[in-house]
């Protein structure tokens, strides 16, 4: 015979505990969400990309930046790598986009970034593009700041998604 009694306090306790754990799990989740990189961390992870390049070679450096799993890839943080004609040579977040000219690629309200990008390079060694891009986080269109340095023959990139 089951105890009415012990049944209801046992219940009262998973339900307590199923409170807790969805609260605790929340409260992770919208930590991590809230987790966003900085315009100040794309400019240290611009130039730790550049050290690398520079100290490593351009194959070792690209295979790191290439790696979704690497030092240069951090939440919605990644560098990215383009030669002077808008060619995609490394990629952090879209492998896919690897030794294809993006040079005409535009974002959603029609902005040609990477052809910006690649103006801007004529004439200065560092500075800022904004335009529209995929997090690679949340999974949504979102507005992107990105800060590029020439390096050489080529343009390293990262840029941090405004809230």
């Amino acid at each position: 015979m089951i105890d009415e009694d012990k049944l209801k306090k046992l219940f009262a306790g998973f339900v307590v505990c199923g409170i807790i754990a969805a609260g605790t799990a929340s409260a992770a989740g919208a930590q991590a969400a809230e987790k966003r990189g900085t315009e100040k961390d794309a400019v240290a992870m611009v130039k730790k990309a550049a050290a690398f390049m520079k100290a490593n070679g351009k194959d070792k450096a690209f295979a790191e930046i290439d790696n979704p799993k690497g030092q240069f890839v951090d939440g919605d943080l990644y560098v990215t790598v383009y030669d002077l004609n808008g060619t995609c040579l490394a990629h952090g977040f879209n492998k896919k986009m690897v030794g294809k000219n993006m040079i005409d690629l535009k974002d959603v309200d029609g902005k040609p970034f990477v052809k910006e990008r690649n103006d801007l390079a004529k004439t200065k060694d560092s500075f800022w593009v904004d335009y529209k891009y995929a997090n690679p986080v949340s999974k949504q269109i979102e507005s992107k700041t990105q800060y590029t340095e020439k390096v050489g023959d080529v343009l390293v990139c990262c840029g941090a998604y405004k809230q």
